[in-house]
């Protein structure tokens, strides 16, 4: 979509065509499917105009093909590009009849690339808008060839000129781009075997197929009213069914190599690969690829462990194997995960997966849900969503409802989390084998934290309305029964399963009597059982524009949690400075590099004395991430997650994404903290710093990321100020941290801050931007 946008304004400027360009999303981010509609000719352009017959058409994803007619619109004699892993004299038999039918009745002009390899050989990784954009150029006519490269380059140099080698890989990749251009001599007639495959697959609901389908599709306003469900009200769990296929490469299981640690499971964003610990008698249904190894854990050895991913819902982001710390003895590049091509494994993987879903999920009672090796066999009830590939945020969620998942209830402030969340046609959020899944709802930017205060009070509502009913028919119920529901210990999962099997007994003693009290207690009856409450949204919403909502409701003392993905940036809107932007940072309303500190919205928290706070990393440490969680759940009362989600807005291959937490860490950039109010009871200190003192200057971390990097090229000085400063925020952060850490019991400001250590010696390796 770049690169269109950049070949309208280079076809506008540098031609006597008028031009327009239109672009059409769908629901998903990064990486899905977007149509950029480019008009362009002799004559004005009076109104705005969808294209229907265009002379060119271009796929950028070969897998598209598989389930969309690309050439729907193509004219006759129009030329189609193509981003194709096969070559010119090996594509047409990898092509669905339609598309073979259309390309000879309409004598369309057929080329290919294999961009990603063009890409990847000048270290661009998967990136190949500009790739694609100089075939445009080369195939079109619309300039001149060499012209048409000299414009191009000019607009990579506007574009990313302050990101030094990106400028340099992009010319590279431009000059390669048209060796590997090549015309397919399109035989005479149709070969092809197979067909156009249906959005979804056969054996989903009809509703999934016939609505959920046809939106998918883009053939959503073709629908009519009557097919929409009365109310609104759609399914959950549907993103199950919705193969997209966009990754060109996945993760491989090494089952010699695997110490099954779970941390591959853990930080993969779209919950597709995935772990199992079954009873060994039923690898003999098994399909002959299906992998697996003995487990690692007690009282499980009799038993197989496998190590499965979904091959069409991979996004190929390659966190999972940066993060696999398993490496071979002989082969150190070698991990217990590697990357493959996706094309040759999917066949099988998919058999594999199917064979995976069926195999029944270890009970939960039989594992510890503090230790990252054990969460990995807990079901996630987030999966396959829309987020972008190597997304920071889906993974603290995913792990929200592998933990609490089944009686979560979740509000969604407006941002990248509602985006991916709940955008149609599928939804993420699904169910567990007994039916229950999280209740989610979207709010708005501003109003998120009240949205989700008046959520538990009307469940505590309930809860309160339920237990005087309950007590009114304890002679029909049994005294036993009801006082046991009251009294119900609910701190743990096996007293929340007991509670609710005595909810069931209600029911059925109930469905015999005819009142409308017994009828009202129906409804009411499932609040008796524990919720947990979760406010979810981003740094613009918890500190800018919904900021004066979440203070009310951290000074409430109601019990509700907060989980704040902090992306320290605008991200679904753009990339815009937000008060989480930390100082130094390139972004939009902040192009001279952000002059002030980041707000510190954890500190502010800590002031009540009452709130639950914890600042989280994933990728600095999955344990102490884990025990966060568990502790604010726990908590009774407000409790308050501050997580760090890195973001394709921070300019850098989101493969290093956990990495680049752990160096967040490190820098102390991102001190990891909990405050836990209950420890006061206990004559502990409240305050408990989980990370070590600084062991790298922050330029170590930052300057890794484009948002910084970038104002170093154009203001190295500003920039080396800045630096300077943005360090001095970091050691005067971690004193008062190491502070309130350390000294037990002060309640005197004077006091603490006479305890504080002296300035950390890192910073003297800070103070340049080179």
């Amino acid at each position: 979509m770049g690169a269109n946008k950049n070949s309208i304004k280079i076809i506008g400027s540098g031609t006597d065509n008028y031009v327009q360009g239109y672009f059409v999303y769908d629901s998903k981010k990064s990486g899905s499917v977007t149509t950029s509609h480019l008009r362009f000719g002799p004559k004005p352009l009076l109104s705005t105009y969808l294209i229907t017959e265009a002379n060119f058409i271009a796929c950028h994803n070969f897998s598209f093909l598989e389930r969309m007619d690309i050439l729907a619109a193509a004219a006759p004699g129009a030329v189609f590009l193509l981003n194709s892993p096969y070559g010119a004299d090996e594509v047409w038999q990898h092509l669905p009849r339609k598309t073979q039918e259309t390309i000879l009745a309409r004598k369309l002009q057929f080329y290919v690339i294999d961009g990603y390899s063009v890409a990847h050989d000048a270290g661009m990784g998967n990136r190949i808008n500009t790739i694609m954009q100089t075939c445009f150029f080369a195939i079109s006519g619309v300039l001149p060839r060499d012209e048409a490269i000299i414009q191009i380059k000019q607009a990579i140099k506007k574009t990313y000129g302050k990101r030094g080698d990106v400028v340099l890989q992009n010319y590279a990749a431009v000059d390669a781009a048209l060796a590997h251009l090549h015309r397919v001599t399109v035989p005479e007639h149709v070969s092809a075997t197979f067909d156009l495959l249906p959005m979804f697959p056969r054996e989903a609901p009809s509703f999934v197929t016939n609505v959920l389908g046809e939106m998918a599709a883009g053939r959503g306003d073709l629908l009519p009213v009557s097919a929409l469900p009365p109310g609104g009200t759609f399914p959950t769990g549907t993103a199950h069914w919705e193969k997209r296929n966009i990754a060109h490469e996945i993760p491989v299981w090494d089952t010699d190599l695997c110490i099954q640690c779970g941390k591959c499971v853990l930080v993969c964003p779209h919950a597709v690969i995935r772990a199992k610990v079954f009873d060994s008698t039923l690898l003999a249904a098994a399909p002959q690829t299906f992998k697996t190894a003995k487990p690692k854990w007690r009282d499980m050895e009799n038993e197989r462990y496998t190590l499965q991913v979904a091959p069409e819902d991979c996004t190929g982001c390659h966190l999972c194997v940066e993060i696999c710390p398993a490496v071979s003895k002989t082969e150190p590049k070698r991990k217990a995960l590697h990357m493959a091509p996706q094309a040759p494994l999917r066949e099988a993987e998919v058999k594999n997966w199917t064979f995976f879903e069926a195999l029944p999920s270890v009970d939960r009672n039989r594992l510890s849900h503090n230790q990252v090796k054990d969460i990995q066999l807990l079901d996630p009830l987030f999966e396959f969503s829309g987020a972008c590939a190597g997304c920071g945020e889906t993974p603290y969620i995913k792990l929200l409802t592998q933990l609490f998942g089944d009686r979560l209830f979740i509000a969604n402030a407006t941002g990248c989390s509602s985006i991916y969340g709940g955008s149609l046609p599928t939804t993420p959020y699904t169910v567990n084998k007994s039916g229950r899944g999280p209740t989610w709802s979207n709010s708005l930017f501003e109003d998120n934290a009240e949205f989700g205060l008046g959520i538990r009070l009307a469940l505590d509502q309930q809860k309160e309305y339920a237990e005087v009913l309950l007590q009114a028919f304890a002679s029909t119920l049994g005294g036993e029964l009801v006082t046991a529901i009251l009294t119900a210990d609910q701190s743990t999962e096996v007293g929340i399963e007991a509670q609710r099997r005595r909810i069931l007994l209600v029911r059925a003693k109930l469905a015999r009597v005819d009142s409308p009290e017994a009828r009202t207690l129906l409804t009411v009856a499932d609040s008796l059982a524990r919720k947990s409450v979760w406010l979810v949204g981003g740094d613009g919403w918890a500190y800018d524009i919904g900021f004066g909502g979440l203070d009310h409701v951290l000074g409430s003392g109601e019990n509700v949690k907060v989980l704040v993905l902090d992306t320290e940036t605008y991200s679904n809107t753009g990339g815009q400075m937000s008060k989480s932007t930390p100082r130094g940072a390139v972004a939009k309303f902040a192009a001279g590099g952000k002059l002030t500190a980041k707000k510190d919205l954890a500190m502010e928290a800590v002031s009540y004395g009452s709130v639950y706070v914890a600042r989280v990393a994933m990728g600095g440490s999955d344990a102490q991430t884990i025990k966060a969680f568990q502790e604010a759940e726990a908590y009774d009362g407000p409790a308050l997650i501050i997580a760090y989600s890195h973001c394709i807005a921070h300019g850098y291959d989101l493969a290093q994404g956990m990495e680049q937490q752990k160096k967040a860490v490190l820098s102390g950039y991102w001190p990891l903290m909990r405050y836990n109010p209950s420890l006061r009871a206990q004559g502990k200190n409240p305050f408990q710093l989980d990370s070590r003192p600084p062991s790298i200057p922050l330029k170590d971390y930052s300057y890794n990321e484009a948002r910084y990097t970038m104002l170093a090229r154009s203001h190295p000085d500003v920039a080396a100020k800045l630096l300077e400063e943005a360090q001095d925020d970091v050691d005067r952060e971690w004193r008062v941290y190491s502070a309130r850490a350390a000294v037990a019991g002060h309640s005197d400001p004077e006091a603490v801050l006479a305890a504080e250590p002296q300035k950390a010696p890192i910073s003297s390796a800070a103070t340049s931007a080179e």
